[in-house]
């Protein structure tokens, strides 16, 4: 009786609750079963209203009992919060003591909105940087039974302008579910909405264990239990949720009591970390509403760079090529479309953070404002603003409502990056977070010219924006790492010179240019403007020699090309040292992408401003045409980082000079009193460092086309093979600059007193000259036996008229000369230099690699030459061998060894797969 009495109360208060509630029975408890469908879907979205009671809950008003609640069902909205503050805006969120809920409202269920992420704070080395932006998908939330979803929507593939087609590419693609968690409250009786535990977001959104795993090989896990939301953010349009994520891993495997055999993978662990099997790792979640109306698209143009939206467009099958590509830009209107000079509506507006230092934020600031000349231009005043984030600001800049500049710093950092948001439905930029590693520095500056030493740059880029892919515009951006090479490079140079003291404001102030140059580059690729790295070549030699000229133009046709310094040879005036002022493509390209067009005339004028791409001052290639595609190595000489002036080539051999300009000089001027221990060091490797992008530089020529961006119907050629003179003298450049060890000769008095600070026993291995000069050597050997380069040289006649092709450089003749300079001293019977011994065995390695294994896409005919060529070497060291001479025992054995080795390649038979 007692028991039945207890039930009796329990159940009134039950009843009670759920009146309280507006709820009747067990059917309040109730969650729509399936998933609720994007607009348009017949699904029941959450907090519509509950179907009919089953007959079970009709019969208590019969008089017989009521079914009995579900105890796994959600509790009521009210008793969830109880206690709670809200805090209101796009996405409302309450929070109380350390539980944070999610208030998803039934409109914003299966509406799409942007979730952009991004790193706050990490460790600080390979890859895993503080002030990243990372990944940005178009999202929206769903309900399954009781779990709300947060799903990534799938746009890859669309068809807007075909209902039926539309099924057909939801049905063919599939969207990604990102996170889910529990519904933890009834829906609220009025507003219908749900809570949701905002814990579920602590989960791996951006790929992190990806990149952890990269960088460390370490399986380095999520651990939930002691993440946490650190704080949270909301306004009418954005809600950021500020993170703190837990990665461990349970042990660190111990070394290898035996060398481990060559190419295996082993872990690194991290040095920055206290205990280097956990740390912390902050994400900024940023949900984002979008647009009520997306922005007009405006197509983008092959003939100038801009980022853009590029998927496929399934509406129309008859269009020859269904992918669409849209410019990425702002939405930037006049406040008075009649005036010929307005601001605007909303103005682009960059905060500086407040992390970074005070005396450079005129720099960056000026870099910023630099673009407003263009926008000028167009009728926009002060379209681009610059505010300062206070010290007590309640706000954190990684919010996705503040576009921003913010400096970071790593243990084996060197780089900026200028990403950007959009929205994907028309390509709408929406924010932007610049991350600037303060590179210019001195101890910067220090690790990048001295600890990298004279290896290629290696400095990692941000693992945190590649886990996953490369969402973000501007990753792949190493300018500023670059050009703090070039800052190193000419401060030494100009110092050694006598014509600028390190210590003085010309210095400092030589270093606030590079700092606006940087920025002014990074902010054009959150403009949505990708590299140009044909801009360089539309200035000439004359003119940059020209005080007159420099002092008025820029020394480049484009910021967004990676402008090096313009250091005159010892003896020529001094001009503009580097970019200073936007280019003219840099104008041409501000106008493609945001000159206020009507819907009527737009496409005309497109065609009108595009068509302009052949005037010389527009020049533009970008990062495909530099580094290659289609299989193809770079094919254009004139698509280069880091060149200056409108013959690449004499670049070339202008940066030879300087380098051995600084390096007599360090020679001759010797260690003094009081100087850093790492002054010799950094400029030996500085000169060494300046020659890294010569040989392929040059090698581009040997076998390239001269190439145009041009659309069909004009009479320019796309293709045009470069003149045979340039080609033969870019071979001589290579094989008699690099591969003679007259250009890396060194007193041994310098190299002996290369210095050292001993408190940092890291830095205390002595400098192989040899190394480094085998490094630059095997650079451009390894350029001219490329299968790419064998392509073109034997394609070479199909591009050139019949009378034109007796004089055409040949694959043979190229293949001759190599090997003719590499092993010169056999046909003179003089001794063999160490680095000359060096170069030889590099060569006879490829030799052998190529007889015996193969390489992929390596022509047939390459490979016969190759053999021709390796027989002919075969009987020059038969006779070299019969007639040591006056050879040291070191050469005759190395002789001997080369001849064993290249027999036995010949003989070998070929491993094909």
């Amino acid at each position: 009786m007692l028991r039945s009495s207890r039930a009796s109360s329990l159940l009134r208060l039950l009843t009670t609750l759920a009146a309280a509630f507006g709820i009747a029975g067990c059917a309040i408890l109730a969650v729509p079963a399936g998933p609720v469908a994007s607009a348009g879907s017949a699904s029941a979205p959450i907090g519509a209203q509950p179907p009919a009671a089953p007959a079970s809950a009709a019969s208590s008003a019969t008089g017989n009992p009521p079914a009995r609640p579900d105890p796994a069902a959600p509790k009521p909205f009210a008793e969830v919060i109880r206690g709670a503050q809200r805090l209101d805006g796009f996405v409302p969120v309450w929070r109380k003591d350390d539980k944070v809920w999610l208030e998803i409202a039934p409109a914003r269920v299966g509406q799409p909105m942007l979730l952009s992420l991004a790193v706050a704070n990490s460790i600080g080395e390979r890859g895993l940087y503080a002030s990243q932006m990372g990944r940005d998908l178009l999202v929206e939330w769903r309900l399954v039974g009781r779990s709300v979803q947060l799903v990534a929507r799938n746009l890859s593939h669309r068809a807007d302008a075909d209902p039926a087609m539309a099924r057909t590419v939801r049905q063919s693609f599939s969207d990604s579910l990102l996170a889910a968690g529990p519904a933890a409250s009834a829906p609220h009786p009025d507003s219908r909405a749900v809570l949701v535990d905002a814990s579920f977001l602590l989960a791996d959104l951006q790929g992190l264990s990806t990149a952890l795993e990269t960088a460390f090989r370490l399986p380095y896990m999520l651990d939930r239990g002691n993440s946490q939301i650190e704080s949270v953010r909301a306004t009418e349009h954005t809600t950021a949720l500020h993170t703190q994520l837990h990665f461990a891993t349970s042990r660190i495997p111990a070394r290898p009591a035996t060398q481990p055999p060559p190419g295996a993978t082993m872990p690194t662990p991290p040095k920055t970390l206290p205990d280097p099997r956990s740390f912390f790792i902050g994400m900024v979640l940023n949900f984002v509403g979008l647009p009520a109306q997306p922005m007009t698209p405006r197509a983008s143009d092959p003939r100038l760079g801009h980022f853009s939206e590029s998927f496929v467009d399934l509406s129309d099958d008859l269009r020859p090529d269904q992918r669409r590509h849209y410019v990425q830009r702002w939405r930037l209107e006049k406040k008075d479309p009649a005036a010929a000079l307005s601001a605007p509506v909303k103005p682009i507006t960059f905060w500086l953070d407040r992390n970074i230092p005070g005396r450079y934020r005129p720099a960056v600031a000026a870099g910023v404002l630099e673009w407003n000349k263009a926008f000028e231009k167009l009728g926009f005043q002060d379209a681009v603003v610059v505010r300062q984030q206070p010290d007590d600001a309640d706000f954190d800049t990684l919010d996705a409502e503040h576009a921003s500049i913010r400096w970071f710093t790593g243990a084996d950092v060197g780089f900026a990056r200028g990403p950007s948001a959009t929205d994907p439905r028309s390509g709408e930029i929406l924010d932007a977070d610049i991350a600037m590693s303060p590179v210019f520095g001195r101890g910067a500056r220090r690790f990048i010219s001295e600890d990298l030493g004279t290896a290629a740059p290696q400095t990692p880029l941000p693992l945190s924006a590649l886990a996953l892919g490369d969402p973000a515009h501007g990753a792949r951006c190493s300018y500023a790492a670059e050009a703090a090479q070039e800052l190193t490079f000419a401060l030494d140079l100009l110092e050694a010179r006598g014509d600028l003291d390190p210590e003085s404001p010309e210095a400092e102030a030589f270093v606030r240019a590079y700092i606006q140059d940087t920025i002014t580059h990074e902010v054009g690729h959150t403009l949505g403007l990708k590299h140009n790295f044909r801009a360089s070549t539309v200035v000439t030699r004359a003119q940059l020699r020209d005080k007159g000229y420099t002092d008025q133009q820029p020394i480049a046709g484009s910021v967004m090309d990676y402008n090096p310094f313009n250091v005159p040879l010892d003896g020529e005036p001094r001009t503009e040292l580097n970019m200073r002022s936007l280019g003219p493509y840099d104008y041409w390209a501000i106008e493609y992408a945001y000159r206020p067009l009507a819907a009527a005339e737009e496409a005309a004028t497109l065609a009108q401003i595009a068509g302009r791409s052949r005037e010389p001052l527009l020049a533009y290639s970008d990062d495909a045409d530099a580094d290659g595609f289609g299989g193809w190595s770079g094919l254009d000489p004139r698509d280069n980082r880091f060149d200056l002036g409108d013959d690449p080539l004499a670049w070339a051999e202008k940066r030879v000079a300087l380098s051995k300009e600084l390096w007599q000089r360090a020679q001759v001027r010797g260690p003094r009193i009081g100087d850093d221990p790492q002054r010799l060091r950094r400029s030996l490797s500085s000169g060494f460092r300046q020659l890294q992008r010569l040989p392929d530089m040059a090698a581009k020529y040997v076998g390239g086309f001269y190439t145009e961006r041009d659309l069909p119907g004009g009479d320019r050629p796309t293709y045009r093979p470069v003149e045979p003179a340039k080609q033969r003298a870019a071979l001589q450049f290579l094989t008699q600059g690099f591969f003679s060890i007259d250009s890396f000769r060194f007193e041994p008095r310098f190299l002996t007193h290369l210095g050292t600070d001993y408190n940092e026993w890291e830095r205390a291995a002595p400098v192989s000259v040899p190394t480094a000069v085998l490094a630059l050597q095997t650079q451009a050997m390894d350029r001219l036996l490329a299968p790419g380069t064998a392509r073109r040289l034997l394609e070479l006649p199909y591009y050139l008229e019949p009378r034109n092709r007796p004089g055409a450089i040949t694959l043979d003749e190229v293949y001759r000369t190599l090997q003719s300079a590499v092993w010169s001293e056999l046909k003179a019977g003089r001794e063999i230099d160490p680095m000359r011994r060096n170069l030889q065995r590099e060569h006879l390695k490829r030799l052998q690699a190529l007889l015996t294994r193969g390489v992929p896409g390596l022509p047939a005919d390459a490979l016969s030459l190759t053999r021709l060529h390796a027989a002919e070497l075969q009987g020059a060291l038969k006779r070299a061998v019969a007639r040591p001479g006056e050879r040291s025992i070191e050469s005759r054995a190395h002789l001997q060894d080369s001849l064993g080795l290249l027999t036995e390649a010949l003989r070998a038979t070929m491993q094909r797969a």
